[in-house]
Parts: structure tokens; C-alpha cells; sequence
């Protein structure tokens, strides 16, 4: 739409953008990833960022970087505006629980397969990591690409799906 002033980038090649390991320092960028996560596009209105406060939604990001944190993020080559993370956090809270997955594409960015190269990423950087955990809201697309790298419901309710991967 010339004259508009709206534009609209898609990423739809690897050569457009970046991935790169997560680091401590990383922690403000995830949290903004783990709001478009949670996201609706079809909501009326954009959730409350108060959401991330919830114990059971921040555990996936407060104190980033602790031994066994490991992750990706994507941006885009020129100007590293961020286009999704994916990262993998042992809880804290119990001892012998499998480590949780969290993955997040801004809702501009879905559909072009970053979700799929941020996962591909973290599946190769732990090859010995046997069994993986990931809990999502039911009805959400992503469960499809979850199906495709071996993960498989373990747990089905009205309004969430638990998925886990054994290798």
C-alpha cells in the first residue's frame, strides 16, 4: 500500500535473518518472547502484560541463565529486531523433573518456518537431552510441528496440551 505508511516484512528465507545461542544477558529479550507466546492473534484485545507475573508463566524466564539454561533466539540480519527464541529450562522446583520447553514466533513471523529452524537448534545442540516436556494452550497450530520432532501428548485437558519427547 504505497503512501500508507504501513509495512509489512516478511521473513520467509534463513538469509534474512539470524540465530544465535541465548545468554544470561538475554533474559529482557525472552521475556518479551514469552508475551508473544502467550498471545492471541485472534484476541479482540492483546492479553495484560501482567500475565508474565503468574509463578506458573515466569518460571519459564525469571533468572535466566542458570546452569542447564540453554537456548536460541532469531532477529533479523540487519537491525536484530527479534523474530522468535526457543529455549529449554530445568524447573527448579522439584528435583527429577524433565526439562520444559518454551518456543515463541512473533505472529508476524509464523508460517515461514523459523519455528521449525529455532527447534531444529535446539534439538541439535542437545542430542543427549532424552526427554523434553512442553505445555501449550489447546488449539494452537504448533501442535503439528511438536508431532513432527517426536513429541507426543501425554496429557490432554479442555484448555491446555502436555506434550513430552523421549529419544
Amino acid at each position: 500500500m504505497r503512501g500508507s505508511g504501513y509495512s509489512k516484512t516478511v521473513f520467509a528465507r534463513p538469509t534474512d535473518y539470524v540465530i544465535r545461542p541465548l545468554t544470561p544477558r538475554d533474559e529482557p529479550i525472552l521475556w518479551e518472547m514469552l508475551y508473544h507466546g502467550l498471545s492471541e492473534p485472534a484476541a479482540s484485545k492483546p492479553a495484560s502484560r501482567d500475565i508474565l507475573r503468574r509463578p506458573e508463566i515466569s518460571k519459564y524466564v525469571a533468572g535466566w541463565g542458570r546452569p542447564g539454561d540453554i537456548g536460541f533466539v532469531a532477529h533479523e540480519k540487519r537491525g536484530e529486531a527479534l523474530i522468535g527464541a526457543v529455549w529449554l529450562r530445568q524447573p527448579t522446583d522439584t528435583s527429577g523433573v524433565v526439562p520444559e520447553l518454551a518456543l515463541a514466533v512473533k505472529q508476524e513471523h509464523r508460517g515461514h518456518g523459523i519455528a521449525t529452524a529455532l527447534l531444529t537448534q535446539l534439538v541439535r545442540a542437545n542430542p543427549d537431552q532424552s526427554t523434553i516436556s512442553i505445555s501449550f494452550v489447546a488449539g494452537k497450530p504448533v501442535l503439528r510441528l511438536y508431532e513432527r520432532f517426536g513429541f507426543k501428548v501425554i496429557d490432554r485437558q479442555r484448555d491446555a496440551v502436555v506434550m513430552q519427547r523421549q529419544t
